[in-house]
């Protein structure tokens, strides 16, 4: 008798952590990762191997312009993690590490993952970064981003600076007033690319 006990509640309990773990899984929650937590984030998951596989599937956000894509970031999660102002001045900074924008998350308060630009608001979709040991969440992960960033109705205004090593040109991207526009400019006060390495 007890051991047909013990086997019932085994198996309940069993059911009940792949319950937990495949509702986890159907919908995971996005914290992004604040400018003041940066540190936090890189010290915490320093021994983490990244990668992109998991996250090359093609969803509709792939398809839509940076510029776009960026304002509906904006609209979700607010202002990224880091701008190209957060890294130009730092050593071992070089043209080619140019990015508009880097927003930083943990996923179900333990998985790690990145977004960025691929070429500033001349490219679609964006580069996904995420931990190798969650490769198996990740296409989920990615689907579920895709979704919440799809449902925006109302993308919120930014305003970012960008650097282009092959047209060495610098940029002021923006949404404002229901518009894109990427201008040409000098470049802004404090950040100077230095081609010396």
């Amino acid at each position: 008798m007890r051991q047909k006990l013990f086997t019932l509640l085994l198996a309940m309990v069993l059911t009940l952590i792949s319950f937990n773990a495949y509702a986890q899984f159907e919908a995971p929650e996005f914290e992004k990762v604040t400018q003041d937590r940066r540190a936090w984030f890189m010290d915490h998951f320093k021994d983490i191997k990244w990668t992109g596989q998991g996250l090359y599937n093609k969803t509709k956000l792939d398809d839509r312009q940076t510029n776009e894509i960026r304002a509906r970031l904006q609209a979700v999660f607010g202002s990224p993690t880091q701008k190209l102002e957060d890294l130009i001045n730092k050593e071992g900074f070089r043209p080619g590490k140019a990015i508009q924008f880097e927003y930083w998350f943990t996923v179900d308060d333990s998985i790690p993952m990145m977004v960025l630009d691929v070429d500033g608001p001349f490219g679609d979709g964006l580069v996904f970064g995420g931990a190798s040991k969650y490769i198996d969440l990740m296409p989920q992960i990615k689907r579920t981003f895709a979704r919440k960033l799809m449902e925006v109705d109302d993308p919120a205004e930014y305003q970012d600076y960008f650097y282009s090593p092959e047209r060495e040109q610098w940029f002021n991207v923006k949404y404002k007033e229901g518009k894109y526009k990427t201008q040409k400019i000098d470049s802004p006060d404090g950040m100077t690319i230095n081609y010396d390495y």
